[in-house]
């Protein structure tokens, strides 16, 4: 009877690991398809145009934490050293807080390597295309 019940028990562990692992796989898969996703500079929100040409310019920014380093916690972005990435406030008309609109940019402040846009705080990616 023991015998059972411990066959029992890894059986169910084998079955969780088995549901576990593939949802696992798509949410990388998902995070790369973000990454491959692009915007172009024109389908930017107008206030997003006017923060990349201010990132160019090297501002004046209206958040004291515009410029500050991205930690890329959630790895959706390609790997790099920290202090690559950088972000930056896309104001939200309407709204009195930072909002969830964010570019995110690597490489150096005014001349950066790419950019990329976030609607949804951080959940996913599109990179800028002129």
């Amino acid at each position: 009877m023991l015998r059972f019940e411990k066959f029992k028990l890894v059986f169910a562990g084998l079955c969780l690991i088995a549901v576990i692992i593939p949802g696992t796989t798509q949410a990388k898969a998902i995070a790369l398809a973000n990454i491959q996703a692009t915007i172009r500079v024109t389908e930017l929100p107008r206030q997003g145009e006017q923060m990349l040409a201010l990132i160019h310019q090297g501002g004046p920014f209206a958040s004291e934490k515009d410029g500050a380093v991205f930690g890329n916690r959630e790895r959706l972005l390609p790997l790099s050293k920290r202090g690559y990435y950088r972000e930056y406030t896309v104001p939200t008309p309407g709204l009195k807080h930072r909002g969830t609109r964010r570019i995110v940019c690597g490489g150096l402040p005014r001349t950066p390597d790419m950019c990329y846009y976030t609607a949804d705080h951080y959940a996913s990616f599109r990179k800028i295309v002129p």
